[in-house]
């Protein structure tokens, strides 16, 4: 239930807020693409630390790259 609804939090956030941030995430796939990856893959809380991990190193001093979960 917890998953689904940080799933659904997601979707919202691609569909509405995304598209006004002019698609400029440093890897790939998108970090949010990545934390949808990684709560399904991994479980809630370690998926919820790795996204937390990915946005932290998401700015301009990280070169980003391919990074899948």
């Amino acid at each position: 239930m917890i998953k689904k609804s940080f799933l659904s939090l997601i979707k919202i956030y691609q569909k509405i807020l995304s598209p006004y941030t002019g698609g400029q995430c440093r890897f790939y796939p998108s970090c949010s693409e990545y934390a949808k990856q990684s709560i399904v893959k991994d479980g809630i809380i370690v998926g919820l630390l790795k996204s937390s991990w990915r946005i932290l190193r998401c700015n301009p001093l990280n070169r980003g790259g391919i990074d899948r979960p």
